[in-house]
């Protein structure tokens, strides 16, 4: 709502313009913005979100990439869906009304598709884990002697579709949080905050990730528009007849963004001497290398002493790598995004949260990893579940969306 100046009519006039909202009535002022109860805690109080307090979109996708990294590391259901709770809460609080961020409800979707073909596909090729508990059984397929240890068919267990849930669910639990990230964060300021030397190949990212949400749109576009000119939106035939304009959106828009890209310069390099190209490939080549190395030694049993400062020094090294090739980027930043305070604050809940799983592996690992033989039910351990809470913090220190203000 726009506000309008209005003379207050003093004697002298010389208190200036108040500001009213059109229907406040005439000298009515704006509300002032929310502050904090609680003097000196200011951060912890939710502004509503403009341009300037925007958060970074890397903190976004640290906070998701931690809640997947928990989620890796336990196969209990429970935890799961009080991981997958904590990304939708936090969603449902902070997401705008923008193309990418109603892209959620596909990913849920498409976790709840991958269960299913999990179990789908333990009830037709068998499982390797053994069970005394049979359900029924399916009419196995003979297989050549070649094919000695798979099968297709036959006895099924409740232990074998317990795990393939387990299993399943695991990996739909990772599918959400990426999905939270995608929901949640701005591809376009994603991709301003990529070094120079990245530039490039973020652009086909975010391309990539816009794509998506772009098509979902269009198919919720299409099927209002059809039920509201009283057509079927269910059945093949609706699905063929919708599926063709979602298409041709998706080219024009490919082609759009072609043409766009191309008038900005895109793909255009500064020259830079030889010996900064070669120093560059090696610290970026290295750096890889010593990331590679030293992840390995972390999980392993025995690696664990040099296993960090390989790390440490890879990441160095790439940094350094990818500082230099930024110089051959022609680009300038219109208005960087700043990694503020609600920033560390959010990204670290999500640290936080894959930490304290991992750390739950290894006084807990019972608890995180249900048994299936003998089949048990599974129990919500009181730590790591409170561990996952923390993923909750964004949802009151994030900007508040105006629209959800």
């Amino acid at each position: 709502m726009r506000a309008v100046p209005e003379r207050d009519g003093d004697r002298d006039g010389r208190d200036g313009d108040r500001w009213r909202r059109p229907g406040l009535g005439a000298g009515a002022e704006s509300p002032p913005p929310r502050k904090s109860a609680v003097p000196g805690l200011g951060v912890f109080t939710a502004p509503e979100a403009s341009r300037a307090n925007a958060l970074h979109a890397g903190a976004w996708w640290l906070w998701a990439l931690g809640l997947a990294v928990a989620a890796s590391r336990t196969t209990n259901p429970l935890l799961l869906g009080l991981i997958v709770g904590v990304a939708g809460y936090v969603v449902a609080a902070r997401r705008t009304d923008a193309p990418w961020a109603r892209s959620y409800g596909a990913f849920v979707k498409l976790g709840l598709f991958v269960v299913f073909l999990r179990v789908v596909f333990s009830l037709l090729l068998g499982s390797p884990i053994p069970g005394t508990h049979a359900l029924f059984t399916l009419p196995e397929v003979p297989l050549p002697d070649w094919a000695e240890g798979v099968r297709i068919g036959g006895r099924v267990t409740a232990e074998q579709l317990v795990f393939a849930v387990y299993d399943g669910a695991k990996l739909a639990a990772l599918l959400i949080c990426v999905g939270a990230a995608n929901a949640l964060a701005n591809p376009a300021r994603l991709l301003k905050s990529l070094p120079g030397a990245l530039y490039e190949a973020g652009v086909a990212v975010v391309v990539a990730m816009t794509f998506a949400p772009n098509m979902v749109a269009d198919v919720v576009r299409l099927r209002t528009a059809r039920r509201l000119r009283g057509r079927p939106t269910g059945g093949v035939r609706a699905v063929l007849q919708i599926g063709l304009p979602v298409l041709e959106g998706a080219l024009e828009r490919s082609i759009a963004v072609a043409a766009s890209m191309d008038a900005r310069g895109y793909g255009r390099t500064a020259r830079v001497p030889a010996s900064v190209r070669r120093m560059t490939n090696v610290l970026t080549l290295g750096g890889l290398l010593g990331v590679c190395a030293g992840s390995y030694g972390l999980l392993a049993a025995e690696g664990a002493r040099y296993g960090l400062p390989l790390l440490g020094a890879g990441l160095l090294a790439a940094m350094a790598g990818l500082r230099l090739g930024g110089r051959r980027t022609v680009r300038t930043r219109y208005r960087p995004d700043l990694w503020g305070a609600r920033a560390w604050l959010v990204s670290g809940s999500g640290v936080a949260v894959a930490v304290l799983m991992i750390w739950a592996n290894a006084y807990a690992p019972d608890a995180l990893h249900p048994g299936v033989v003998p089949l048990e039910a599974p129990e919500l351990p009181l730590w790591p579940a409170a561990s996952v809470l923390a993923g909750l913090l964004p949802a009151f220190v994030a900007p508040v969306p105006k629209e959800n203000a």
